[in-house]
């Protein structure tokens, strides 16, 4: 009789044993993102090269370090209390080992303090304030996504010169912390611009007649180049700022890339000039390519910014994860600060002092000519990481 008990207490304890060694095989990573509202069209982006990139880079088996890959994706709506939210989940109940999010300015804040009271790391892709790597950072977040002082350096790099320059943006941490970068960037760069004007709108805008005029008024009378530079994300106010025919005054349009379902309503402003992340055309690699590929065939249409910055995302999980050979949150910031990982855009950095990841940026100028209606942007120059002097701001 006891010796029964003892077998079935075997069986039992092997059972037990072989469910927890399952169990442990699966590697869960969280993907928060704003998948309804105004950003949803980033969010999905997101997802999409999120998941393309865990593809190509486990060669399809979704498996990593001899466990599955389990994607929790949660929708955050843009929200900062969902988002908070979210992440607590992600972490406190689902026991992911790793978490990646989100496409809000204000909803990624939000999660920040989260990170660090599970004590967990946390990729930021794809939101861009200044904040999330500055003020507001903690040792557990890394980003992926460019800051908006490396949109702003860029703009800089691109554009400026000597001119005059007026500024059209949102009303938000993305407009304010974008407009602030930007100037800084011109002083650090020894431009000779001048800022004459920041005008702001509310996110839900569509009405711009009063901020164009303003910002007309402010623009005419200079001597010299005179240049409206319109930083906003979502839908574009481009298209009904240049019906004003603002140059009428002399002043020329200037805007940061965007998605190109965006970028597609530009195509009658040929010759105007930008800085962009990503342009599936400028890239020369071969992840790159197989990116286009593959999007192009499953999506009917070349892979966009965002779903560049997902891939992005997806290549530093993997690469810190089988560098790390372990999830172990100390292991893995410790492999992740200064650590290189391959993307669509070529090699990125995370920089050790606040876990921003370096990276190239592009000049793009409006084709006159276009093949096709994805054939929309020519390449100027990629703007190395070298010539971009993204200043340190956080207090670690």
């Amino acid at each position: 009789m006891n010796m029964k008990r003892l077998g079935i207490a075997a069986l039992l304890a092997g059972t037990v044993g072989f469910t927890g060694h399952a169990m442990a095989q699966e590697l869960k990573i969280a993907l928060i993102a704003g998948k309804t509202g105004a950003l949803e069209a980033y969010a999905k982006e997101t997802e999409m090269g999120f998941m393309l990139g865990l593809e190509y880079l486990t060669g399809g088996k979704m498996e990593l370090n001899g466990r599955k890959i389990k994607v929790i994706v949660k929708d955050d709506q843009g929200k900062p209390d969902l988002a908070k939210a979210a992440l607590a989940e992600a972490y406190g109940d689902d026991k992911v080992d790793i978490a990646v999010g989100t496409t809000s300015s204000g909803a990624a804040l939000a999660m920040l303090p989260v990170a660090e009271e599970y004590k967990k790391v946390l990729i930021v892709e794809p939101a861009v304030a200044d904040s999330i790597t500055g003020d507001k950072w903690n040792r557990y977040i890394f980003r992926t996504g460019r800051n908006s002082t490396q949109d702003g350096l860029a703009a800089a790099a691109a554009l400026m010169g000597d001119a005059n320059v007026a500024f059209l943006a949102q009303d938000y941490a993305f407009g304010r912390d974008g407009i602030k970068a930007f100037k800084d960037s011109l002083v650090s760069m020894k431009s000779k611009a001048k800022v004459v004007h920041e005008e702001y709108a509310p996110q839900t805008a569509t009405d711009f007649t009063a901020s164009a005029q303003r910002i007309f008024d402010a623009l005419k009378d200079k001597p010299g180049r005179k240049i409206l530079s319109i930083y906003w994300a979502g839908p574009n106010p481009l298209t009904k700022i240049a019906d004003m025919k603002p140059e009428r005054y002399g002043i020329e349009l200037a805007a940061g890339g965007n998605i190109l379902p965006v970028m597609k309503t530009w195509k009658n402003l040929s010759g105007l000039e930008g800085s962009i992340y990503y342009y599936y055309g400028f890239p020369k690699n071969k992840m790159n390519d197989w990116l286009v590929a593959e999007n192009q065939k499953r999506m009917k249409q070349p892979p966009d910014f965002f779903t560049a910055g997902g891939f992005a995302a997806a290549s530093a999980v993997v690469t810190a994860l089988t560098k790390a050979g372990s999830s172990d949150t100390e292991k893995l910031i410790a492999t992740m600060e200064g650590m290189d990982f391959d993307t669509p855009k070529g090699k990125m950095s995370f920089r050790k002092d606040d876990h921003q990841a370096m990276q190239a940026m592009y000049h793009f100028r409006i084709k006159k000519t276009q093949a096709n209606e994805w054939d929309l942007l020519e390449l100027v120059r990629e703007i190395p990481a070298a010539e971009l002097p993204v200043p340190v701001r956080n207090k670690r």
